[in-house]
């Protein structure tokens, strides 16, 4: 009997247009400013198909170093992006995948984060919820960042 992988999603409607929440994800400056204790000089992303990207998380308290990376395997500007998400040289067979999928709504987007491969849930205090905070993180940010326009 086939068993599916784990997987969850996360859905976010932000105040923000599609474009300027696309930026959020593909600037290194805008990802530095929401990705959680991450170091703009700590990030690498090359934003095309088969392009790697690579970020660490510092934690403050302690000085651990979180080292988080994979492959984009699908890229289309303001829509959607499809990577691998684990360490920064994993193989791509067997690594959770992240599909980001931004939908326009006038002038906000309904971004949907589904990420196959990793089981989460929500009060888990672990990946559903690091990702949901930072997902909160990137909403504040859009939204502070449509106000500076």
């Amino acid at each position: 009997m086939p068993t599916s992988a784990p997987e969850f999603t996360i859905t976010r409607t932000l105040d923000a247009r599609r474009e300027l929440v696309w930026r959020a994800w593909t600037e290194h400056k805008e990802l530095a400013e929401w990705l959680p204790s991450t170091p703009l000089e700590s990030i690498s992303f090359d934003f095309r198909k088969g392009g790697r990207y690579r970020y660490t998380m510092v934690n403050h308290e302690t000085g651990e170093k979180f080292h988080t990376g994979g492959v984009f395997l699908d890229v289309v500007p303001f829509e959607r992006l499809v990577f691998t998400w684990g360490y920064p040289d994993s193989p791509i067979e067997g690594s959770p995948v992240v599909t980001l999928t931004l939908t326009e709504q006038g002038d906000r987007t309904e971004m949907t984060f589904h990420l196959r491969g990793f089981a989460g849930h929500p009060g888990d205090q672990y990946v559903y919820d690091g990702w949901a905070d930072a997902l909160d993180d990137l909403g504040s940010h859009v939204h502070g960042q449509k106000r500076q326009k």
